[in-house]
């Protein structure tokens, strides 16, 4: 089951703003930041960040290759891995 994300209000942000990101990377979990009692935007560690948009950019790879194998079209299986550890170790 997944944790409830820290819910900090705009107004707490910018009061103790160091603490905050304090405890933010200590939990390594976002923070979600309020404004009028709604969620308005979501604040994450730059290694969370980093991790996230590397997880995207193989899951866009392999929905183009999905969509490369619906057209027919193929790529040699080294060319594949070579690839795939060329991504894998960012």
């Amino acid at each position: 089951m997944s944790r409830v994300p820290a819910i900090v209000p705009i107004s707490d942000l910018r009061e103790d703003a160091a603490n905050i990101l304090d405890r933010m990377r200590k939990s390594h979990e976002p923070v979600v930041i309020t404004q009028r009692g709604r969620a308005t935007a979501v604040m994450v560690s730059v290694e969370e960040y980093e991790r996230s948009a590397h997880e995207r950019e193989i899951l866009h790879l392999l929905v183009q290759g999905d969509k490369e194998v619906a057209l027919s079209k193929g790529h040699e299986l080294e060319e594949v891995l070579k690839e795939a550890d060329r991504i894998l170790a960012k």
